[in-house]
Parts: structure tokens; C-alpha cells; sequence
């Protein structure tokens, strides 16, 4: 979509000047601006230039007159009168006074709109030039307190990798923050915005979600360093979703049966992390000794630097693998499109074969004329897009391994035996307290319709936080199955802490609902 633009908005710019010039000239001219005195001349004469005087115009009629006495002219004669009589009429009709008032209304209508867009655009202009002359990665903010300071955050911290670490260190941050990293620390990075080779990002992106292990076995092959932009906003965890789903449009083994990876991003609105989120590398490295029982492996990773706001931290790679960087390094490992050229692509080190083995190019939608089509994927794509609910569903219950799923029987009325992890009080305050029709409340009152246990049993284990969402009319999860007489589900939900005995909107509890049915 950005190369049809980057194609058609020069000719669409001409185009469109071309139109609004001609319209812009005509509206002149119903006021008599831009015409001479020859024109007007030109307005009287007849089509062969001559001036319209009695004796020319009754001479043309006898012309015409003979024209039509003629018999082999009748036919033709008599559409192309037709036509004449119409074009006529409408002449008239132009330059009638009726005809002078709506021209010069419309006129004046066009230009009072060309001048409000054009004041307007000059208006944009000047903001956008304004926006785009000032530095963007200094930042004015605003305390708690209502202080106003200047946000430097991000500068010093290119400038300190620049005077803190070796000139052949690599850096590896997201693609966003490469072309900074590159000219203000002067370092290399793994990756920036003329990155097109979209495997390259995937596999950039698969190390920062996948689980920090695995991530950390690929990166030790390729950095040094591992920038984090932090402190909320548009940081990189808000934007690690993207970051998962590029990854698994090449490596399909990272979101399994999900091209959306739904498993991946936040559960709620309150922050809680999904599973594979929480165990991710980037989730590690952002949240580490921020957030409770979240730190990054320190035989893996050594924080060496945080901004004064926490905007971004850098951490050391232990371990980083000499053998895999001196074969980057090396000459004979380069591949040249003429010797000596600068044009040289990277090349992988020999350790990350078994990685790029699993991984499958990705085919674009306007990628027509490649043979190699990946229309399955592209339809679960936007299938799931179109179904989020559906999509996060089946995230959520293929998170929870099967074997670790409790068995739930109807029949023998056994308690469900799954464990789940309390969440704090104030959480659950902060959702229980607040009454909205929202996804989470949609998903769950389908599926405790459905009756499906074990579907519960898996949400619950990746977000227990769910079981205590409310709707608008005070009701919850403990209200639905009480309604729907599931004992099971009841039991689950008592087990992560649910109460029974509260009131809704409508001034009863779960138990009235069981007495009315």
C-alpha cells in the first residue's frame, strides 16, 4: 500500500492541480478577470473570424437554406440540425441574464471554498513544518505535581551508548529506533527503517516475544546490546503484539493455528499480561524490577543503563557468542555484489541455521506475479481479525497444555482440581468495582452458557482476573452460572475467590437467581 502511494500521489497531486487550476480560472473569469478585449471580440465573430453584421448573418442563411433544399444532405442534415438546435438553446441559456446569475453564483461559491481549503492547508502546512523541524525524540511532560519538564530521555540514552560502549558493538532495539541509534550513538544496529527484507524483521521480532530463553539463544548470536524503550505510551510492549504477529507470518510455529496471535498482548484493560507474553524476552526486559515477580534472568542479561524517566533501558548480553561475531566479521563471509563493493547483504552465522530452517517466506496480497501463494494463511488472517472474540478464545484455551487441564466431571459431581493464582486485592477491586459491557464480559457469558468447563477452567489459569469482570447490570460470571444451574462452574469461580452473595443492579445476588429459576 505505501509503494501504490509513493507511485500514484505524484500523478494524482498533478492531476487534481490541473482540475482545481482550470476551475479556479473559469471562476475568474464569470467576473471579467483575465479577459482582454480581443477576447470579448473573438465572443462576437462567427466561426471563421469574421464579424457578425446583418449582411454576413443573411448570407449564412441562404447558405443554409440551399443546404436544405438539397436532397443527398437530408439525412445527416437533419441530426446534425438536432444537435445545432441543442447546442443553441443551451448557448442562450449560458449567456441569458438568468444563465449570467447561476454561472457567477456557482463562480463565487468555488473560489469562497478554494480559499477556506487553501487558508486551511496553509494552516496544516505550518504545523506539520513545525512538527517536522523540531527534534522528536525530545519531550516536554508533566509530572503528577502539574511540573512541566523537558523529556530527554531517549538522546542520553543513544549518547551514553556512544561513550560507554565499544565502536563494534552491535545494537539490537527495535526497528523504529534504528536510524537514531545509528547516527546519534554511532553503533550498529540490527536493524532500521530501510530494513525491507521482511524475514530479517520477523526473526527480530520472534526474539523480542518469544519466551526469554529461547530469545536470548538467538540474540547471543547477533548483539551485544539490547535497547528497551519503556515508560509507557507507545513503548514497546504497546506495540509488541505487532511485534508477535510480523513474527509468526514467517516463523508459524510462534503463534500456532493463530496469524493474529491472539495469545500474545494484554488480557484486560487493567494490564495483565497473557501467558506467553509474561514469559516473553521483551516482557522480561521492559517490566524487570518494576514490575512484582518480574526479572530478567541475570546469568543472561545485566542492566547497564535506565533513563532519568525510565523511558529506556539498555541491557548487556552475557554470554555473546565471539565465534558467530567473528564470522559476521569476517571478509570471506561477505557477500558482495562486485569485489570491493559496498553493497554487501549480512549474512546469518552458521549457529542459527536451526532457527531459520523453521522459518517460511512471507508472500504479500500484492505479491501477484510470485507462484509461491499463501492464501490459508491470508484467510484464518482476516478471519480472525473479523472474530476477535472466536480468535481470542482459542488462544486462550491452546495456551493451557492439555495435560495440564483438569478433568471436570458432570457426573459424578466431583470439585474442579485446577490450581489458580489469587490476584491482589486491589486489582480485583479495581475490576469487580467497575460495571461495563465489554469483550471480556461477552466472552465469558458464552461461555458459561455453552456449559464448557473446561473452557473456563483454561482462561481462568492464563487471566483469573476475568472471573471477577462485571456488566452493566451488576452481574458477573457467579450471576450467569447460578442462572444456568451449572454447579461445576460455581465451584470454579468460588475457588478463585468470587462472592455469591453481592447485589446487582437490580438489588439481587446469584442465589435469588437460582430461587426465581
Amino acid at each position: 500500500m505505501v509503494r501504490l502511494i509513493l507511485l500514484t500521489g505524484p500523478i494524482a497531486s498533478v492531476l487534481g492541480g490541473i482540475a482545481v487550476g482550470r476551475m479556479a480560472v473559469w471562476s475568474l473569469h464569470q467576473f471579467g478577470f483575465g479577459i482582454d478585449e480581443e477576447g470579448e471580440e473573438k465572443e462576437e465573430k462567427g466561426d471563421d473570424g469574421v464579424p457578425d453584421d446583418g449582411k454576413s448573418g443573411a448570407a449564412k442563411d441562404k447558405k443554409k437554406k440551399k443546404a436544405k433544399k438539397s436532397p443527398a444532405s437530408s439525412g445527416s442534415s437533419s441530426q446534425s440540425g438536432t444537435l445545432s438546435n441543442f447546442r443553441s438553446a443551451c448557448d442562450k441559456a449560458y449567456k441569458s441574464n438568468e444563465g449570467v446569475v447561476i454561472r457567477r453564483t456557482v463562480a463565487a461559491i468555488c473560489l469562497v471554498a478554494f480559499y477556506m481549503s487553501g487558508a486551511s492547508f496553509k494552516d496544516y502546512c505550518w504545523k506539520m513544518s513545525t512538527g517536522l523541524s523540531n527534534p522528536s525524540i525530545i519531550l516536554k511532560g508533566q509530572k503528577q505535581s502539574g511540573e512541566i519538564v523537558v523529556v530527554d530521555d531517549y538522546r542520553e540514552a543513544y549518547w551514553w551508548l556512544r561513550d560507554n560502549t565499544p565502536e563494534d558493538s552491535r545494537i539490537m532495539a527495535w526497528w523504529d529506533y534504528g536510524y537514531q541509534i545509528t547516527a546519534i550513538a554511532n553503533r550498529t544496529t540490527i536493524a532500521d527503517g530501510n530494513t525491507w527484507n521482511h524475514e530479517h524483521i520477523a526473526l527480530l521480532g520472534k526474539i523480542l516475544t518469544t519466551d526469554e530463553e529461547e530469545g536470548y539463544e538467538i540474540a547471543r548470536h547477533l548483539a551485544d546490546y539490547v535497547l528497551v524503550w519503556g515508560g509507557g505510551g507507545g513503548d514497546d510492549l504497546a506495540k509488541s503484539p505487532h511485534l508477535a504477529r510480523i513474527a509468526n507470518s514467517v516463523y508459524r510455529d510462534h503463534c500456532p493455528g493463530d496469524p493474529t496471535c491472539r495469545a500474545f498482548g494484554m488480557m484486560d484493560r487493567y494490564g495483565t499480561p497473557s501467558a506467553m507474553m509474561e514469559r516473553s524476552f521483551l516482557y522480561k526486559l521492559h517490566s524487570s524490577a518494576i514490575k512484582s515477580n518480574v526479572n530478567a534472568d541475570p546469568t543472561k542479561f545485566t542492566e547497564v543503563y535506565r533513563s532519568k524517566y525510565g523511558k529506556v533501558r539498555i541491557y548487556k548480553i552475557l554470554g555473546v557468542s565471539q565465534e558467530s561475531k567473528d564470522w559476521v566479521e569476517s571478509p570471506q563471509n561477505r557477500r558482495c555484489d562486485v569485489p570491493g563493493s559496498w553493497f554487501c547483504p549480512g549474512q546469518y552465522p552458521p549457529a542459527l541455521q536451526g532457527v531459520l530452517a523453521r522459518k517460511k517466506d512471507f508472500a504479500q496480497l500484492e505479491d501477484f506475479n510470485r507462484g509461491n501463494k499463501d492464501d490459508d494463511y491470508q484467510k484464518q488472517y482476516f478471519e480472525n481479525l473479523a472474530n476477535p472474540s472466536k480468535a481470542r478464545d482459542q488462544a486462550a484455551r491452546a495456551e493451557v497444555p492439555k495435560q495440564q487441564q483438569p478433568k471436570i466431571s458432570g457426573d459424578d459431581g466431583d470439585a474442579p482440581s485446577a490450581e489458580f493464582q489469587k490476584p491482589s486485592q486491589d486489582k480485583i477491586d479495581s475490576v469487580y468495582n467497575r460495571w461495563a459491557d465489554t469483550d471480556e464480559t461477552t466472552l465469558m457469558w458464552q461461555i458459561i452458557s455453552s456449559g464448557n468447563a473446561n473452557d473456563l477452567n483454561a482462561w481462568l489459569q492464563t487471566n483469573p482476573l476475568v472471573a471477577f469482570v462485571r456488566s452493566a447490570d451488576g452481574r458477573g460470571p457467579m450471576w450467569w452460572a447460578f442462572e444456568n444451574r451449572n454447579q461445576d462452574m460455581v465451584k470454579i469461580l468460588m475457588k478463585v475467590g468470587v462472592p455469591h452473595t453481592d447485589k446487582d443492579k437490580y438489588g439481587k445476588s446469584p442465589v435469588d437467581l437460582l430461587a426465581s429459576n
